[in-house]
């Protein structure tokens, strides 16, 4: 199922690409989301937005999420009712159809490589230009460490900080219940949750002890949030 719905965005895409790079991506954010509605009503998932404040759609973020499930992704554009662009690893890129998809729709960085991260700083940058928020794992990759989070990278905070746009964080509670990051024969029905906390404004912040402790901030906010709704727990 995941499959077809898949080549179905692809054809879509392939049309969308024409329109320019910022109407083709927003266009590939609106076309997931729809097949995230279909493909979460197949297999059983139910999708549910808790806001712990009102939420300003009409406002630019730096969202960030814990990160434990591949199942976080399919979140992303569930929750995202707003222009966004995710910051994504390279090496998404590889896999076939999905990553054609992919590269259109976030913004890649390598993290092994200095002149690509500065690259993809860049790009955030300009993004942000254009009215569109950006959504990062400031974990980096899977959280497998057995606590709520591990540590956070500086990107999220240095581009909050150095474009002044406040930062949104997101839990994802469920996602590793639903999907087990060990294997893709994992995936079980049931509630998943997305919660959005309240946004950590970045004013007055300007310099590097600002962005650690901008980042100290949203990591305690994440970490308190996590635990009160129950940490996403590794499964077998």
């Amino acid at each position: 199922m995941f499959i077809a719905l898949m080549l179905m965005v692809f054809v879509l895409v392939l049309f969308y690409l024409p329109l320019g790079k910022v109407k083709a991506g927003n266009l590939v954010y609106k076309t997931c989301r729809i097949w995230g509605i279909i493909w979460y009503s197949l297999i059983g998932i139910w999708h549910r937005e808790i806001y712990e404040v009102p939420h300003n759609r009409n406002k630019q973020y730096i969202f960030v999420a814990n990160h434990s499930s591949y199942m976080d992704i399919p979140s992303v554009v569930m929750c995202m009712h707003q222009p966004v662009r995710v910051l994504g690893k390279y090496e998404m890129v590889h896999y076939p159809v999905f990553g054609f998809i992919y590269r259109v729709a976030v913004i890649l960085v390598d993290r092994s490589d200095a002149a690509h991260r500065a690259q993809s700083l860049r790009a955030l940058k300009a993004a942000i230009k254009h009215g569109i928020s950006i959504f990062i794992f400031p974990e980096g990759t899977f959280n497998e460490t057995g606590k709520p989070l591990k540590a956070f990278y500086d990107g999220a905070f240095r581009t909050a900080v150095e474009t002044q746009t406040p930062v949104k964080p997101i839990l994802f509670v469920d996602n590793n219940e639903r999907l087990n990051q060990k294997s893709i024969f994992s995936l079980t029905p049931g509630i998943s949750r997305c919660v959005f906390l309240d946004e950590i404004s970045v004013e007055g912040y300007a310099d590097k002890q600002d962005i650690k402790l901008l980042k100290q901030k949203v990591y305690a906010a994440m970490d308190e949030g996590l635990r009160r709704y129950g940490s996403p727990k590794p499964r077998p």
